[in-house]
C-alpha cells in the first residue's frame, strides 16, 4: 500500500504504468438483472454524500445519473464525449473539455500530468469498458480508476467516475443497490487497491442479483 504521492511524482504516469499490470479477479457471473432492484444504490449514494451541502448540485447528478442509465439501455459506447455530455449538465456549463494543463487533486499532494497523447489514450482506455476477456466487476473498476487518474475535466472528475461505473454496470443490466461500501481513498500506483475494488463490486452485484431474485420468488 502507499500512504500518497508527492509533487514530483506523475500520478497518471503512474496509473498507466501499473494498468496493465494488475491481477483483476476472476468472478462467478450473477445472472443479469432483468428488473432494476427497489433501493437505487447510486441514487442515495449522491443524495447522502452531497444532499445536504449542494442541494442543486444534488438534482443536476440525479438527472445525469438518469441519462447515464439511458444511454447505457441504448447500448452507447463509453468515451470521452459521452462523458461530457454529461459533465456539461453536471457543471451548467456550455462545454466541459479535456484539461489543457497538468492537474491536482487531495490537497495537491497527487499531480497529473499531460503528455501530448493523454486524451487519446484516455479514449483508447474507456474503449476496453468492452473487453470480453475480462470479468464485468473489472470492466466497471478500471474505467472508474481511468477517469479518477486521467482526471480529464477541470472540476468533478469523482462524481464522473462514478458515472462511468454505473454506466458500465448498468449496460450489462447489473444496477446495485448498495454502494456506500465502495467509499476509499484510491492511489494509482495501488495495483491491488485497484484490483479490490473489482471484488467489491462482483460481492455487491452478486449480492443485489440474489436479493432481486428472493424478492421475485416471494
Amino acid at each position: 500500500m502507499t500512504s500518497g504521492l508527492g509533487h514530483d511524482r506523475d500520478t497518471l504516469a503512474d496509473w498507466l504504468r501499473i494498468r496493465p499490470q494488475i491481477s483483476w479477479p476472476c468472478w462467478n457471473s450473477a445472472r443479469p438483472g432483468a428488473v432494476a432492484p427497489a433501493y437505487d444504490g447510486f441514487r442515495d449514494f449522491f443524495t447522502t454524500t452531497r444532499g445536504s451541502r449542494d442541494a442543486e448540485g444534488t438534482r443536476q447528478v440525479l438527472t445525469i445519473l438518469d441519462l447515464a442509465r439511458a444511454d447505457a439501455a441504448q447500448d452507447r459506447r463509453l468515451s470521452f464525449d459521452l462523458l461530457e455530455n454529461w459533465q456539461r449538465t453536471v457543471l451548467h456549463q456550455p462545454s466541459a473539455p479535456f484539461r489543457t494543463v497538468p492537474a491536482f487533486a487531495k490537497d495537491g499532494r497527487e499531480r497529473y500530468g499531460l503528455p501530448p497523447n493523454t486524451p487519446a489514450c484516455f479514449e483508447r482506455c474507456l474503449s476496453e469498458s468492452t473487453q470480453t476477456d475480462l470479468p464485468l466487476p473489472s470492466r466497471a473498476a478500471r474505467p472508474y480508476h481511468d477517469v479518477l487518474f486521467f482526471h480529464p475535466f477541470e472540476d468533478g472528475n469523482a462524481r464522473a467516475a462514478m458515472l462511468a461505473l454505473t454506466f458500465v454496470l448498468a449496460r450489462e443490466g447489473a444496477p446495485l443497490d448498495q454502494v456506500h461500501p465502495r467509499q476509499a481513498t484510491r492511489w494509482a500506483d495501488d495495483a491491488d487497491c485497484a484490483a479490490d475494488l473489482a471484488v467489491l463490486l462482483g460481492i455487491l452485484v452478486t449480492a443485489a442479483e440474489r436479493r432481486l431474485s428472493s424478492g421475485r420468488q416471494s
